[in-house]
């Protein structure tokens, strides 16, 4: 009964993440318990236990008497998530060159080819996706399950911000530019050049970020 109870409110878990990274349940939206038990025919015992995961995931916050809201994603919030993200995901690529084989370099110069590809041709939306698998294998080939773990709890908050980083003038070009840089240092074994250029990546990222935030900040001004 327990696994079962378990298994249940796993999978709620993962079905209200669902709703939050679509936008179904936007930043600041009110986690409406007796809708989602009836919509989803469940008890309100797997729904909380649920939400108490999401909680402590950071994706939700619970309020006394009120209830649970969605997480809203602050300018501070980022100025304090990415240098930390940076320097996770550029220890991974410090490891990642040292654990690399010739097999998971060729792997990884397939990944690339095709973000080039990508990013030659505006596409931003296959540049993401490919973009994602590239970090995806460098923290595999890190082989921490620590850094991992640490990163993975990051993207989840980071991924409440709904970021278009790429969507900045010249920022395509320049995330290329990096990630060739990150690609060549692995592909060298030179590990502290490889974190280095993860955490300027990382850190270019925020940069690009910002200058969005205050691009649109003047049009509303305009």
């Amino acid at each position: 009964m327990r696994l079962v109870l378990n298994s249940l409110h796993d999978e709620v878990a993962a079905k209200l993440r669902e709703r939050i990274f679509s936008g179904a349940l936007p930043p600041g939206g009110y986690v409406d318990e007796p809708a989602l038990c009836e919509e989803w025919k469940i008890s309100r015992t797997p729904l909380r236990e649920a939400l108490k995961v999401l909680t402590a995931e950071g994706l939700l916050r619970h309020e006394p008497r009120r209830g649970c809201f969605v997480t809203e994603i602050t300018e501070r919030d980022l100025d304090e998530i990415f240098p930390v993200i940076a320097l996770l995901e550029g220890r991974c690529a410090f490891e990642a060159a040292s654990n690399a084989s010739h097999a998971d370099l060729a792997a990884l110069e397939v990944l690339h080819e095709r973000l080039t590809r990508h990013a030659k041709a505006g596409q931003i939306a296959a540049y993401y996706e490919a973009n994602f698998a590239i970090h995806e294998a460098i923290i595999r080939l890190a082989d921490n399950r620590w850094l991992a773990q640490a990163i993975a709890d990051l993207r989840k908050i980071l991924k409440l911000a709904r970021l278009q980083q790429l969507h900045a003038p010249g920022r395509l070009e320049q995330s290329l530019s990096e990630h060739l840089a990150v690609f060549a240092a692995l592909k060298a074994r030179d590990a502290e050049g490889a974190e280095a250029a993860m955490r300027t990546h990382l850190t270019r990222q925020r940069t690009a970020l910002r200058e969005l935030a205050r691009q649109r900040s003047t049009k509303v001004l305009a």
